[in-house]
């Protein structure tokens, strides 16, 4: 616990300091004002991933990666030291002892969970390898014709690499995930105030749902999935876009902003993909405004996001955007088949509905979606159930809005229509419950809760939502808390749980040791480099460095 405190400090620092800077070169002279200090850490989280992302390429990301961040701290203090010391006094005139007091409580709530609990699966299957490999190489090319699962290329590897610490020479550690709960922690305790409470907003509600994960994943955030780090993301994007919303914002930067974190989005898990649908807001507040300048700012920002990710799916697989083979654009050495391609397409496809045949990928929704439902949970299939209607609801708003000419919920109307899209993209391709949650949630939050506030205000709103609120807070609290009494234990109190390490077999390509698992298919990440099966010799060269080819 204590050297996740110590890391998250540095995490703290980074981000806000490389956030303050980005927000402030990005409005320029414009009057806009980030109201949040959370907006800053954000900015800072989005733009420090790209960072890592874009040092891997070149070199393996670790202790000089971690020099270069901080010069590059350094040099956005000098450059903004007024700015800085500006916000730092504001801070302290506008904190108040309470609010500092459940600052540091959710801090020490969140890093006491980050440092013990669940590690996933697919942790000790790839993620925990993918990681080192960008610890000790960077990027390899091939490194897919190892094992497939290794050119599952997400920035949230990059990051936890970057913070990991691995060339200290103790253990990695694996603290992002934790750090990006703790996070959404600070901004859900936003609508936990007295005026908030006796009048609810819509972005409230989205809080309420995102406690709900937090909850959910407490004992789980110890692992580095990349599946946490984009529901997280998406959880903070909308509820901020629903707060500006409600506020009535004029300004185009605080949602160009959001539109490039949704970018990340898109480069750590492609199921949050179509969250870019947000984009068309911004962009059309600039072209009213006129602002060809700003447009081609936002788009070359958006091109410089993602531009590292798609350059590492192609130095990892030979492939844009790998496991799809729709793009073709390369014809590398080192370019996994096809076939294999596809078949691992359709394997995550499969999968994600529940089942481990391939031969079941292409099936009619009538066969798969019912043995899929009944695997659901209570909880999640009355969420299916609301979502759902939820669709039918968001139609009859459309026509309402038209017939009416109701031109203030175009706004809305956009939210919400993003999310459905989003939804019915996890729904019909992959629709594991980690993978798209924050959709299937969401969705009939934000509608159904806007019925409730806006079509039907002859409702005792404040009654309804305290007992809905009060009811729902108290099971999972006290869930919660028995949850974590029981698994309390002081072995973790000052180191992180190390990730689980499984029994291998060491052979030899060209001189250098790779490991394979004695059964199963987890390796784990202490033996490297390690893949689920024995590799043939598949070295294009003679070194780790100039990568791997098919045999």
């Amino acid at each position: 616990m204590l050297s996740v405190i110590l890391l998250w400090l540095y995490m703290l620092f980074t981000c806000y300091v490389i956030g303050f800077a980005c927000i402030h070169m990005i409005k320029g002279k414009s009057a806009y004002q980030c109201r949040k200090e959370t907006g800053y850490l954000y900015a800072g989280l989005g733009a420090v991933t790209v960072y890592a992302q874009l040092f891997s390429i070149f070199w393996k990301v670790g202790l000089i990666a971690n020099l270069v961040l901080l010069l590059i701290c350094i040099l956005c203090i000098a450059v903004y030291r007024r700015q800085l010391l500006e916000k730092i006094h504001t801070c302290r005139l506008t904190i108040t002892t309470v609010k500092a007091a459940v600052i540091i409580l959710l801090f020490l709530v969140f890093a006491y969970g980050a440092s013990r609990g669940i590690i996933h699966y697919d942790t000790s299957l790839y993620h925990a390898q993918s990681i080192r490999w960008i610890e000790e190489y960077g990027v390899v090319p091939g490194l897919g014709n190892l094992h497939s699962r290794l050119a599952y290329n997400s920035a949230a590897f990059c990051l936890s690499a970057l913070y990991s610490m691995a060339f200290l020479g103790g253990q990695s550690y694996h603290c992002c995930v934790g750090f990006l709960a703790f996070l959404l922690g600070l901004v859900c305790m936003e609508g936990f105030t007295g005026k908030r409470l006796k009048k609810p907003r819509l972005s409230d509600f989205a809080r309420l749902t995102a406690v709900y994960y937090l909850l959910i994943i407490y004992d789980e955030m110890v692992s580095p999935a990349s599946d946490y780090f984009m529901v997280l993301l998406v959880f903070y994007i909308i509820i901020r876009w629903l707060e500006l919303l409600e506020e009535k914002e004029t300004s185009y930067i605080p949602y160009g902003l959001l539109c490039l974190l949704c970018v990340v989005v898109l480069t750590v898990k492609l199921s949050g993909a179509l969250i870019l649908l947000l984009t068309l807001k911004p962009a059309v507040m600039m072209v009213r405004e006129k602002r060809g300048k700003e447009i081609f700012q936002f788009l070359t920002l958006g091109v410089l996001t993602v531009a590292p990710f798609l350059i590492r799916n192609v130095i990892l697989s030979g492939w844009l955007v790998y496991p799809f083979t729709s793009i073709d654009l390369f014809s590398f050495a080192f370019k996994i088949p096809k076939g294999m391609a596809e078949y691992d397409a359709r394997e995550i496809q499969v999968w994600g509905r529940g089942f481990s045949d391939v031969e079941r990928y292409g099936e009619e929704i009538t066969k798969w979606f019912p043995e899929w439902m009944r695997r659901l949970d209570g909880s999640n299939k009355v969420f299916l159930v609301m979502a759902v209607g939820s669709l039918a609801l968001l139609l009859l708003l459309v026509v309402y809005a038209l017939m009416k000419r109701k031109r203030d919920m175009a706004d809305f109307l956009h939210l919400a229509g993003t999310l459905a899209v989003c939804f019915l993209f996890w729904l019909l391709t992959a629709p594991l419950i980690r993978y798209g949650c924050v959709f299937l949630w969401l969705l009939p939050v934000i509608i159904w809760g806007y019925i409730y506030l806006t079509v039907s205000p002859h409702l005792d709103r404040f009654k309804i939502y305290m007992i809905v609120a009060g009811v729902f807070c108290l099971y999972k609290l006290v869930a919660f808390g028995i949850e974590v009494y029981r698994s309390a234990t002081p072995e973790y109190f000052i180191y992180q749980k190390d990730y689980e390490n499984f029994e291998t077999i060491p052979y030899e390509l060209h001189g250098i040791t790779f490991y394979y698992p004695v059964e199963g298919d987890r390796t784990g990440y202490r033996d490297f480099p390690a893949s689920p099966i024995k590799a043939g010799d598949i070295f294009l060269g003679n070194t780790i460095e100039e990568g791997f080819k098919q045999p």
